[in-house]
């Protein structure tokens, strides 16, 4: 399986790659085999850092950073490498949505992630609008991410082999995103799936009234799940605009 992954990631010579969560060193050891890449490791465990650092610690193309991913300054690596990078790794399950939005916040200084993820995440993040497993996730990161599933990883792969299924996907950064993001397109996006079952008349009626949505060309009374990522901006355009109008009124 690390070698699927590896030969999914597909490096070429010059890459900089960055390996989130290296654990003992399996995916590690065979990174650091592909002639002409740069490789940094991410750990935040202190006694599998101790570990990596007598084992890999004589290459002079590996480096090891001891850390929290969801605090990590992927940018400024970036620009110490001189390039932008290519991330691999097998991200904790349970901070993945969370670390998936970070690194949407450094996706200027990202080629691409390659990426192990409990099978439900993926799901998510690949869901067309109506879809069971279409959310926030998905919704956010569609402007900057292209999203490609690769391959499932059954329980039998891991040992102790964990509960749930896992699944290998591909984020690619867009050369140019969607389109250019409103700054209010967290916010909204955020509030209309804050309760799945609640109208975006409900959902938003703390950010923009029935009449304004209205006047975006969308139904007051649809679901969030049934909105496109474009229609979110649409709506958060209008929220800037409307919170411009009360700013300028109260001046």
């Amino acid at each position: 399986m690390v070698a699927r992954i590896v030969r999914a990631l597909a490096a070429r010579p010059g890459d900089h790659l960055l390996e989130i969560g290296p654990g003992r060193g399996a995916l590690t050891a065979q990174l650091l085999a592909l002639p002409d890449i740069t490789l940094d490791a991410l750990e935040i465990d202190r006694d599998l850092a101790a570990l990596l650092r007598v084992r890999f610690g004589d290459s002079p193309r590996h480096a090891l950073h001891e850390g929290d991913a969801l605090e990590f300054d992927f940018s400024a690596l970036a620009r110490a490498r001189g390039g932008a990078l290519r991330i691999v790794g097998n991200l904790p399950y349970n901070i993945s949505t969370p670390l998936l939005f970070h690194l949407l916040e450094h996706a200027a200084a990202i080629i691409d992630l390659t990426l192990m993820l409990q099978r439900e995440v993926a799901a998510r993040l690949g869901a067309l609008p109506g879809g069971k497993d279409y959310g926030r996730l998905g919704v956010m990161l569609a402007p900057r991410f292209q999203v490609q599933r690769l391959f499932e990883v059954g329980p039998g792969a891991f040992q102790p082999p964990p509960r749930v299924w896992s699944a290998v996907v591909r984020l690619s950064v867009r050369s140019q995103p969607l389109f250019a993001v409103s700054p209010r397109y967290a916010q909204v996006v955020a509030a209309a799936f804050s309760q799945r079952r609640k109208t975006l008349r409900n959902a938003l009626s703390q950010i923009l009234t029935a009449e304004q949505i209205r006047a975006c060309g969308i139904d007051p009374g649809a679901r969030p799940e049934t909105l496109a990522p474009a229609a979110f901006n649409t709506l958060a355009e209008t929220a800037a605009r409307a919170a411009l109008d009360r700013s300028g009124a109260a001046g």
